[in-house]
């Protein structure tokens, strides 16, 4: 059946007013973030890149992706003389096929070493070579492929109450063959750091040596250190911002601090975590967000209530805001994104767990919205 004129420009007219004002399509993660000035990542398994709905989900809603273990050394070193790229090298291509940008974690680690390098029984200066030797290598692989490493992870005490340096391998077990002092005290405002300016050295001596290699080896690359339980003002970031200053002071090559961000408690204190934030960029460094995720209590099935999912993405927005709320902090990363393949729950007997944005079907959840609904208000 045809129409006069004057039914097709009615018919004509009804189309564009039904456009203009159809609901939008919902944003990504990814396109929330497009303007915001933050990158929004996650960290990765390369043996679920093959699973269809990981894989989607991956590309369609992040642009920063992290190895979760592939470049710890159990995986890249199978031996003293050799190195396996095959599982970080899926990641990156993974990254390059879907325009997004990867951090790499981690180089320098107490934990996951393999036991030829744990049990090796090695003199400092060997230990020294063979840290050298690695991290050279691993970046100098990466280079311009990787934008941005956490050369060292969890070099302080466990917890928050001391604020001094963790005894590891590489440290003082026999520790790497680069001189030490006695640690400072670290105030909340500690006045700047004369240490290197008379030529006494730092007690943070190691770890700077670390990110020399690291820039030798990619001078374009970002260079941060990642820590846990340093999100607030505490002596442990304290100590963080103490070391940080002290290497900008001698112009040890930091670019940032990753703050791993893992929630258990349901009540942080934003305000303090915004705090912080705001002096380490007031250093001149920039802060990512590197592991975030908030647990629950769960249920034997796994499934949080609902008014925890709320508080939960009440969490995951506020932390956000704190991050935009400081040009310095340019990342917000997750620890996994789905629950199928989180962590949580293997430490605690599976009495937590919803952590992340994605349940177990890749279902989004309130933090999900709560996110993306911050990135986009930017």
């Amino acid at each position: 059946m045809s129409h006069g004129p004057e039914t097709r420009i009615l018919i004509w007219i009804l189309s564009v007013f039904c456009l203009a004002f159809a609901a939008p399509a919902p944003q990504s993660l990814r396109e929330a973030a497009q303007h915001s000035g933050v990158l929004i990542g996650t960290a990765v398994r390369p043996a679920q890149l093959s699973e269809a709905a990981y894989a989607a989900t991956l590309a369609r809603e992040f642009n920063l992706l992290e190895p979760e273990d592939a470049l710890k050394w159990e995986v890249l070193r199978p031996d003293a003389q050799s190195f396996d790229f095959r599982q970080p090298d899926q990641v990156v291509d993974f990254a390059a096929r879907h325009n997004m940008r990867i951090r790499g974690h981690t180089l320098v680690w107490h934990r996951q070493n393999p036991p030829w390098l744990t049990s090796g029984d090695f003199t400092p200066d060997q230990l020294s070579k063979l840290l050298e030797t690695h991290i050279k290598t691993v970046v100098g692989h990466y280079q311009g492929k990787i934008f941005a490493w956490d050369v060292a992870n969890e070099a302080f005490d466990e917890g928050d109450r001391t604020g001094k340096l963790r005894s590891t391998i590489w440290h003082d077990q026999p520790g790497i063959a680069v001189a030490t002092t006695h640690e400072p005290s670290a105030p909340s405002n500690p006045a700047p750091s004369e240490l290197g300016a008379r030529g006494s050295p730092s007690p943070y001596s190691y770890l700077a040596q670390c990110f020399r290699w690291a820039h030798e080896a990619d001078p374009a690359a970002l260079l941060f250190y990642n820590e846990a339980e340093a999100e607030e003002i505490n002596l442990k970031s304290d100590a963080i911002y103490a070391m940080a200053r002290d290497f900008k002071h001698q112009g040890v090559p930091i670019h940032g601090i990753g703050l791993q961000m893992h929630i258990s408690n349901l009540h942080p204190d934003i305000a303090s975590i915004s705090a912080n934030i705001g002096r380490f960029t007031a250093l001149g460094l920039q802060v990512h967000i590197t592991e975030m995720d908030v647990s629950l209590q769960v249920d034997a099935n796994g499934n949080a209530s609902s008014a925890d999912l709320q508080r939960q993405a009440n969490i995951y927005r506020q932390i956000a805001d704190a991050c935009l709320a400081h040009p310095g902090c340019t990342a917000i990363q997750t620890w996994g994104f789905t629950d199928k393949y989180s962590w949580i729950g293997s430490h605690s007997k599976h009495t937590q767990g919803a952590a992340l944005l994605f349940d177990s079907h890749y279902r989004a959840k309130p933090a999900y919205e709560a996110l993306r609904n911050a990135l986009a208000a930017r």
